[in-house]
């Protein structure tokens, strides 16, 4: 019985409770009980999304601007909520041809920072170490960062840098060092290889954005060039300054002024450039690399899209759609979810300055580059030909307004934005403007972009990768044509060429004809090598010992304690661990009749 009132009374408690709140929102006695709304029984529909709302109203914060007698231009975007300061240079330069002589500009940014009339590279770093700042030059500009406490001592060391460059010749010799191994690490690299053929394809090497640095280019690389480069245009009169963080704008003035103001202004000279055009019709281009088991596929060609371009917020939606929206994007659907073509195939439409660019790009297995270039090509004029759906177009808008949004955290974005208004001349509200341009762009719009910069008939279509497994496969597309690492086209010769079917004797010919002829290599009689190493504060020395026709002995020594010797008499051979003397079985002596011959 007990179990059974417990409820009813509890029931009741809670009927009573609700009783009172109801009556309790009664205003007077004389006006009618307003019903419940009835919010518990209304079903909510979940087949159809929410209509969108109005595009965010962007508050952006605006930058303190000043100009220098010099004509440096500088924006001051104050955030006090860390102790930090930073401080960015940009030169407004037009790109600048290099000819024979590529890669002399990167280095003489790179080379500022290596040494001034009064600092070493040694002394600048152990400066800015000790204030634990950041620091770093480049052809078109210099960074430097610290806490607020130390900024007196940053801009000294960045004025330094920026004003009073020396050039070190050793310092540029490695540098030059340092981008020729970077240079030979990147020869065996689909994407690098990509990447250097599609700017000759889409630019030619005669244009700034086409000429390519090579491991020649660098060697003629001297200290002339560099000073040449910094005395020309290296100028303030081209310069804006960002300055964000912990600072106010009086503080900023007196700062800039105090640094950079002694910096004389002169002329910088102006670059025109012939303008470059697609193809006039698809051209295949293949890179043979016969070790590849997959193809790296890109599909490019200039664009004439200037930044600032009216275009550009409508092309980017576009694109967005086609192949810059990741997952819900047309090619990575296709090419990934689809056909399992690929872990990712993206698309960018880039807007320049100078000349803008398309490329859709993935990397593929060789038994489907083919047909992963006709899915490309089918996405393509997919968003050529046929309307994109309302709600794929507001899925796009709703991730662009997102990353936009993300973008706006860095109080250096602001100062970004007010430059990038100044440098390209764009209207005074485009960035505040901008997420309701984008929330206005049309499916008209969307088609109209895609038939005035999506050309897949115009098109370059590279590929890096087995050209006897996927070249013939191309022809479909177009003549084939072969180009190397560096973008400059050749024909293969022979069937042996397209196909990599050479006779292993022809192989092993062609090596020793590389390394002087057989004759002079039968002259060899003996070879030792002596290498020496460090292991955990211990001094290795490891000699061997090679003698016609196949013998070999190899030490690993410390000192004079000797922790192993490997003797082979060219028929059989021992080991000798710490004074244990081991025979080498019948697998070892194979391996070692080969691995002891002068010439293996």
């Amino acid at each position: 019985m007990k179990n059974l009132l417990f409820p009813l009374i509890l029931a009741l408690l809670l009927a009573a409770c609700v009783t009172t709140q109801n009556t309790s929102s009664i205003a007077t006695p004389t006006e009618p009980e307003a019903p419940m709304p009835a919010v518990i029984s209304q079903t909510l529909d979940r087949s159809q999304p929410p209509p969108p709302g109005p595009a965010p109203v962007i508050q952006l914060g605006q930058p303190e601007t000043f100009v220098l007698d010099n004509g440096l231009k500088v924006f001051v975007v104050e955030n006090h909520k860390l102790p930090r300061v930073a401080f960015s240079l940009a030169l407004n330069l037009d790109p600048i041809f290099e000819g024979e002589n590529a890669g002399y500009i990167s280095t003489a940014g790179q080379l500022m920072s290596r040494g001034t009339t009064s600092r070493s590279k040694a002394e600048i770093d152990e400066a800015v170490d000790f204030i634990g700042a950041s620091l770093s030059t480049s052809a078109s500009g210099v960074y430097a960062s610290s806490l607020t406490k130390h900024t007196d001592k940053l801009l000294e060391l960045m004025a330094d840098v920026t004003l009073r460059p020396s050039f070190p010749v050793d310092e540029l010799e490695n540098i030059k060092t340092e981008t020729i191994s970077a240079i030979q690490a990147n020869k065996d690299d689909p994407g690098s290889i990509a990447s250097n053929v599609r700017s000759v394809l889409r630019y030619g090497k005669d244009h700034p954005y086409g000429e390519l640095v090579t491991e020649e280019t660098v060697s003629r690389i001297d200290v002339a060039q560099c000073k040449a480069f910094y005395d020309q245009y290296y100028k303030p009169n081209i310069g804006y300054l960002a300055i964000v963080g912990d600072i106010d704008l009086e503080k900023a003035k007196e700062l800039a002024e105090k640094y950079f103001g002694e910096w004389q202004p002169a002329e910088v000279p102006k670059k025109v450039y012939p303008a470059t055009t697609p193809p006039e019709q698809t051209q295949v281009a293949i890179v043979d690399r016969p070790q590849s088991v997959q193809s790296t596929i890109n599909i490019t060609y200039p664009v004439p899209l200037k930044t600032g371009h009216p275009d550009v917020v409508k092309a980017r939606v576009m694109n967005t759609i086609l192949g810059g929206g990741g997952f819900s994007s047309y090619l990575f659907q296709n090419l990934r979810e689809t056909h399992g073509y690929t872990y990712g195939a993206y698309s960018s439409l880039s807007s320049d300055r100078l000349v803008g660019s398309f490329n859709a790009a993935g990397d593929v297995r060789n038994e489907v580059t083919d047909s992963a270039v006709v899915e490309f090509l089918h996405e393509l004029r997919r968003i050529r030909e046929e309307p994109v759906e309302e709600e794929k177009l507001q899925t796009i808008k709703n991730f662009i307004t997102g990353s936009f949004a993300r973008s706006l955290e860095s109080p250096s974005t602001i100062a970004r934005f007010a430059i990038n208004i100044d440098r390209y001349d764009l209207p005074e509200d485009y960035y505040k403007d901008y997420l309701k341009n984008i929330q206005s762009v049309t499916v008209e719009e969307v088609q109209e972009m895609a038939q005035k910069y999506i050309l897949p008939e115009n098109a370059h279509i590279l590929v890096v990768g087995k050209a006897s497994e996927v070249a013939d496969k191309l022809t479909k597309f177009g003549p084939v044509q072969y180009y190397d690492i560096y973008g400059t086209p050749y024909t293969p010769t022979t069937a042996e060429d397209l196909s990599g079917e050479i006779a292993p004797d022809q192989v092993i010919e062609n090596y020793l004809d590389a390394l002087g002829g057989i004759e002079k290599l039968n002259q060899i009689k003996d070879l030792t090598q002596v290498m020496n190493a460090s292991m955990q504060g211990m001094q290795l020395q490891i000699t061997s010992v090679r003698k016609a026709p196949n013998m070999s002995m190899e030490t690993v020594k410390a000192g004079e304690m000797e922790f192993q010797k490997q003797i082979f008499n060219g028929t059989k051979g021992v080991e000798i661990v710490q004074g244990q003397a081991n025979p080498l079985d019948d697998k070892r002596v194979k391996e070692a009749m080969i691995e002891s011959r002068i010439v293996p």
